[in-house]
């Protein structure tokens, strides 16, 4: 005698099958799924515009923490936050309306240190310091002399720094203090290594010059037949200068430097004639400096004015074409959202950068 199957246990059977089969399928799929997980690449961070409260262009910038931030500029001048950016106050030193203030060093929320320059009119650069949150500024070092052009200012610590200019009669103009700016010395140039014909750094960003540690610093320079780098392991008593395969021309060469953990680093440049051109923008080193060798990206567009270590193997560059991040060393970029900026720098967990018409821009990267 045959039996039927009634239709609602066929509809029954049909769907525990289908049950099975979605369940089977789900199992082969979770482990695609995290494997695709795991090899993700996080999302690239993006700026966000703040309202610094002036239209002037930034080149000096230096994020002390996540909250204490300042930036200098055209004019002379000085935009700060105190709130990680949430408010800006920003206010032009007396007497320094003739200068573009071209690096800023903070050490807190009411010290710092401005290098500005002549840019047109009578040579002149100056050195500023306040103690007092911008509220007053005194002269540490003056120089008038015909042909002064001032190009970047470092510190080691609160008493240890250097500012360096433009070749004067053949050598980099450098001088160093050591007790906190009162008073700053000249390099003896007979002591420094000949400028190339041409030979001078950029005053572009702040960052042609870099320290790391309580004695080391490096200087990027152009101008001249091809870029070198100079480098000083015993704050600044003695020198010596590294030629690099960038070729340099009057408005070539490498306009920023950033030293990395361990002994990678990396510079950036071009030709800030041709913005939108990529060629020997990006010069990596394994050795601290030693050597370099050109590098090159998809993700790293135009001239680079600007450059900055953020931690570990992560590096960020800015150009007036726009920024990019790396995360292995400098070797690769990935180009970030947003306008085109002059000068970056970090803190603890976010990076900061500014340029033309006021812009300044945070992101934690």
């Amino acid at each position: 005698m045959s039996s039927t199957i009634s239709p609602l246990a066929q509809m029954s059977s049909l769907r525990a099958r289908r049950s099975r089969r979605y369940l089977l399928d789900s199992m082969r799929t979770l482990p695609l799924l995290a494997a695709l997980l795991l090899t993700a690449q996080p999302l690239p961070a993006q700026w966000a515009l703040q309202a610094s409260g002036t239209t002037a262009e930034f080149r000096g910038l230096h994020a002390v923490s996540d909250r204490v931030v300042w930036a200098a500029g055209k004019g002379g001048v000085v935009a700060r936050t105190e709130d990680g950016g949430a408010t800006w106050t920003a206010d032009s030193i007396p007497g320094a309306g003739g200068l573009f203030l071209v690096a800023v060093h903070a050490l807190d929320r009411r010290s710092a240190w401005v290098l500005g320059t002549a840019f047109s009119g009578p040579s002149l650069a100056r050195i500023y310091r306040t103690s007092d949150a911008g509220k007053t500024w005194q002269i540490q070092y003056e120089n008038a002399v015909k042909g002064v052009f001032f190009d970047g200012l470092a510190f080691w610590d609160a008493k240890h720094g250097l500012a360096f200019g433009d070749p004067m009669d053949g050598k980099l103009l450098i001088v160093l203090t050591e007790d906190g700016g009162a008073r700053w010395t000249q390099y003896p140039p007979q002591r420094l290594e000949p400028t190339l014909p041409g030979e001078a750094a950029f005053a572009a960003s702040g960052t042609a010059i870099t320290v790391r540690g309580d004695r080391e610093v490096w200087i990027a320079t152009g101008g001249g037949s091809h870029a070198r780098v100079f480098h000083s392991a015993d704050r600044g008593a003695t020198w010596d200068a590294t030629a690099t395969p960038a070729g340099g021309a009057a408005a070539k060469g490498l306009f920023g430097i950033a030293m990395g953990e361990r002994l990678h680093g990396v510079t950036v440049g071009g030709d800030y004639q041709q913005r939108e051109a990529s060629l020997e923008n990006l010069l990596l080193t394994e050795d601290g400096g030693r050597s370099w060798r050109l590098g090159s990206s998809p993700g790293l567009v135009g001239v680079q004015y600007g450059v900055v270590h953020v931690s570990g193997e992560t590096f960020l560059a800015a150009g007036p074409s726009g920024s990019s991040i790396s995360r292995d060393g400098g070797v690769t970029w990935t180009r970030l959202e947003g306008p085109g900026l002059n000068t970056v720098s970090c803190a603890k967990s976010v990076c900061w950068a500014a340029g033309v018409e006021g812009r300044i821009a945070r992101m934690a990267p």
